[in-house]
C-alpha cells in the first residue's frame, strides 16, 4: 500500500505529460483535398507538397483556438521562407464568424472553410483545435488534439524534426 501511494504522483504526472506532450504518430498519405480560402481562391492540399504542411482545425467559438490562433501566426512568419505552411481550417457552417474573429486577430497564413466539415472527418478531427502535420512526402505524421499553453513547444518540435527529413 505504501508503494502505492508513492508511485500514485509519479504516475499521474507521467499520464499528464504524456497526454500533453504527445501526439498520435502515423505515416499515411494524406487524403487530398480542396477548399475555398478567405481570399476566395482555393486550396489544394496536394499542390503543397515538398512543404511540411500544418492544417490546424479551429472554430471562432473555440477558447484554446483563440488562444493559439496569435502563436501559429509567430510560427509561420517565422518559418514559412524554410518550406513551412500553415493553413488554417475553419469548420463552421457559418463562415462570417471566422471572418469577424480575424478581424481582431488577423492572421498570414491561409484560412480555408470546411463548412460541411467533410475535410475534418477525412483527417478524424474529433477536438478542437486539431492539428495535423504533414511532411514533404505528403504523408500524415502526427495528429494533436486539443489545445495547453505549452503545446506549442511539442509542436514546434515535430515541425522542426519534419523541416530536416
Amino acid at each position: 500500500m505504501k508503494l502505492i501511494k508513492l508511485i500514485a504522483p509519479f504516475l499521474a504526472l507521467t499520464l499528464l505529460f504524456s497526454a500533453t506532450a504527445h501526439a498520435e504518430e502515423f505515416n499515411k498519405p494524406a487524403p487530398d483535398f480542396t477548399l475555398k480560402s478567405m481570399d476566395g481562391s482555393n486550396v489544394k492540399l496536394s499542390e503543397l507538397r515538398g512543404e511540411v504542411i500544418m492544417l490546424n482545425f479551429w472554430a471562432s467559438w473555440c477558447g484554446p483556438c483563440r488562444e493559439e490562433m496569435p502563436i501559429l501566426e509567430e510560427f509561420y512568419k517565422k518559418y514559412k521562407k524554410l518550406g513551412f505552411r500553415i493553413l488554417g481550417i475553419n469548420v463552421e457552417k457559418d463562415s462570417s464568424k471566422a471572418v469577424g474573429y480575424l478581424k481582431d486577430v488577423p492572421v498570414t497564413f491561409p484560412i480555408l472553410f470546411d463548412q460541411e466539415n467533410k475535410v475534418s472527418k477525412m483527417f478524424d478531427v474529433d477536438a478542437m483545435p486539431s492539428t495535423v502535420f504533414i511532411d514533404r512526402a505528403g504523408n500524415v505524421r502526427f495528429l494533436h488534439r486539443g489545445y495547453k499553453s505549452g503545446d506549442e513547444k511539442h509542436h514546434k518540435k515535430l515541425m522542426k524534426a519534419l523541416m530536416r527529413e
